[in-house]
């Protein structure tokens, strides 16, 4: 039984996007050689200066490599780990690993070492190429604990001079001995190609998980290749356009768009300089294809509103006077509304000229064509923003087990509360319990060495249960509430749906985190998390001092500022009367920031609420206890491995809740 299905797939249809699929990732790299040999594959920032690599250059570094790693012992079926920033040769090194048959095992660079051991001793991974020493030291640390890791190659040899461990080896001798070994071995690559299937596994991605250990999801050649094909299609991708790589590699997403779809339609790829230079280095490329995280695209716009509040009062109230007209037709001029006036137009226009375009050139944003964002939830209000200034952001909806592309907002059909339609090749229904099933040529095959876990999401008619809850509108769009086990019912029954509260707190520059807590409950609290920059730059404005996080995050007039930023989250919600009784109570300002490597977040920033509820019980108590203030030390691990604690007394503050009718006074 089910509320609702859309996206039913013929035979015809499903055949289509198999064939779509029909190839591999080493054979699709050999296409591009061969058709372009000269044009651009990859970029790369160095010293300032950006250096392309062809396609015909790429394809003999993968020639070279793969004939190193098979000399190695690297054979069919062995699993090879990926750690790093984005870089060109971890690329051709995954690609080398695919001609080979093997499976690229890319992981979170950020992971603390006693993180990566799981992985390592899960997939028995015995060879590996890292992109600098703190890698390398990392697998040396592990290295006890993962007897079969013996061949690792790193990238950047700086500060590894010294290092005599027999397993090292750099990428340079790697490739250099590949280069002399090939030339001895005719036709090696070709034999390679030809042996390898679109049924072969093309890579394993490890879920970052919010509870237990990661799982390794399997994906094969077809799949991934399949879905990226469907979506190219869809969007009209070209090999002219030019993306930004700069999100982990060990997440899907990133492996989508500039692995996946980088090979299907041969466009180019630049990775920037490091992960401090990337929007420098995003106005310097001026991608026409880009990807975000709802997290990214916040950081943006709270450094717009940094720039803002230091600018002249006359700049300030143009910007906010033009970006009133852009919430207002901005989205509907790009929709191709046709009933937006002539005055609004010209208003528009102008704007374009005086802050808009400016704007869209300071984010990198000036050639955008087409610009999606997933992986959570995104504010409607954040959403909405991005859309006014002309930039075609568009949701998606999708999960590494589904690979990625399960439902695309259409041009034109773009609502900001909706994922869109399911794209082609893609079923979706809804279970009367209001979770999403997909059935899908891009699902996963299977948890890897976990038959147990693979049989609680994927049930014999092939459906994928995404623990998602959601629902469709009347015009077939799926909307997401939110993670299925994080749904629940206040104390009088009402929906309980945190990350829809989190979200809107998320979207005040002010807010980099929110933890919400309501379920079974008769209301809601809530955790804050500041940002460090722009409530600095509050306190810097307004001469108010701080010695650090802590000490700002207990201001006075930082609690102030962020009630108001509360208290606006709870007129927007009464307005709604699926969520009037959600409205936040009482909030308090963490003392630190969530942090990955204290299990507080996953390594794609996503909140570990039962951690989080667990570990800061004494504050959740305090909150539903009327406390006015409660004391709370905490372990923290710092960046340089050591370990340490952070204790504060934290004040409680009560915010205003409104009634449908003052909410709508109050918006």
């Amino acid at each position: 039984m089910t509320q609702a299905q859309f996206g039913t797939v013929s035979a015809a249809q499903a055949e289509e996007v198999a064939r779509m699929g029909d190839t591999t990732f080493p054979r699709l790299l050999a296409k591009h050689a061969s058709e372009r040999p000269q044009a651009p594959a990859l970029r790369e920032k160095d010293l300032g200066i950006w250096q392309a690599i062809s396609w015909s250059a790429l394809k003999a570094d993968v020639e070279a490599l793969a004939c190193a790693l098979d000399a190695d012992g690297f054979k069919r079926g062995m699993n090879f780990a990926l750690i790093g920033e984005n870089r060109p040769r971890l690329y051709t090194a995954m690609i080398a690993v695919q001609t080979l048959g093997g499976i690229p095992v890319p992981m979170y660079q950020d992971a603390v070492a006693a993180e990566m051991v799981f992985v390592f001793q899960n997939a028995e991974i015995a060879f590996g190429l890292v992109e600098d020493q703190e890698q390398v030291d990392k697998l040396l640390e592990i290295s006890p604990q993962c007897p079969l890791l013996q061949h690792i190659y790193f990238d950047d040899p700086r500060g590894l001079r010294n290092y005599s461990d027999a397993r090292l080896a750099s990428y340079d001798q790697l490739l250099a001995r590949g280069r002399d070994l090939i030339k001895g071995k005719p036709g090696f690559f070709e034999q390679k190609l030809a042996e390898g299937s679109p049924d072969d596994t093309a890579a394993m991605f490890y879920t970052s998980g919010t509870t237990g250990n990661p799982k390794g999801v399997i994906h094969g050649n077809r799949n991934l290749i399949a879905m990226s094909a469907v979506a190219s299609q869809m969007e009209h991708l070209q090999p002219s356009e030019e993306i930004l790589a700069y999100l982990p590699m060990a997440w899907i997403g990133q492996n989508i768009f500039s692995y996946s779809q980088w090979l299907v339609n041969g466009f180019t790829v630049n990775c920037p300089e490091s992960s401090d230079t990337v929007l420098s280095d995003m106005r310097e490329i001026g991608p026409t294809y880009y990807f975000a995280p709802p997290r990214v695209l916040e950081g943006l716009l709270t450094q717009v509103t940094i720039r803002m509040e230091d600018a002249a009062p006359i700049k300030r109230r143009m910007f906010h006077y033009f970006m009133d007209v852009a919430k207002r037709v901005g989205g509907r001029i790009l929709d191709g509304d046709g009933s937006v006036g002539m005055g609004d137009r010209i208003k528009y226009f102008l704007g374009r000229l005086l802050v808009y375009g400016p704007l869209r050139n300071t984010l990198g944003m000036s050639k955008i064509r087409v610009a999606y964002t997933a992986g959570e939830a995104i504010g409607p209000d954040l959403f909405v923003f991005y859309r006014s200034l002309g930039i075609n952001l568009k949701q998606l909806y999708g999960s590494t087990e589904t690979a990625v592309f399960v439902c695309i907002q259409p041009n034109g059909q773009v609502k900001a509360d909706t994922v869109g339609p399911a794209v082609k090749g893609v079923e979706i229904k809804v279970s009367d319990s209001g979770e999403i099933l997909i059935r899908s040529p891009g699902l996963l095959r299977e948890y890897y060495k976990n038959p147990v876990a693979t049989a609680e999401v994927k049930d014999p008619q092939g459906w994928y249960h995404t623990g998602d809850a959601g629902y469709f509108d009347q015009d077939g769009h799926l909307k997401i509430i939110d993670r299925a086990k994080d749904v629940g019912k206040m104390a009088g029954g009402a929906m309980f749906a945190p990350k829809y509260i989190e979200n809107k707190l998320k979207f005040f520059p002010y807010i980099k985190e929110a933890v919400a807590f309501g379920d079974g409950r008769d209301q809601v609290m809530a955790f804050i998390n500041i940002d460090f920059e722009a409530c600095g730059n509050f306190a810097e404005r307004r001469n108010l001092p701080y010695a650090g996080y802590v000490d700002l995050a207990g201001r006075a007039e930082i609690y102030a500022l962020i009630k108001d930023c509360v208290e606006k989250v709870n007129a927007d919600l009464a307005a709604d009367p699926m969520m009037a009784d959600s409205q936040i109570h009482r909030f308090l300002i963490l003392h630190k920031e969530l942090d990955a490597d204290d299990g507080e977040l996953t390594r794609t920033r996503k909140v570990r609420r039962g951690a989080i509820g667990d570990k800061y019980k004494a504050l959740v108590d305090a909150l539903y206890g009327g406390k006015q203030r409660q004391f709370i030390e905490t372990a923290v691990k710092f960046e340089d491995g050591r370990s340490g604690s952070v204790s504060a007394e934290l004040a409680i503050e009560d915010a205003r809740t409104f009634s449908s009718a003052a909410a709508r006074q109050a918006a």
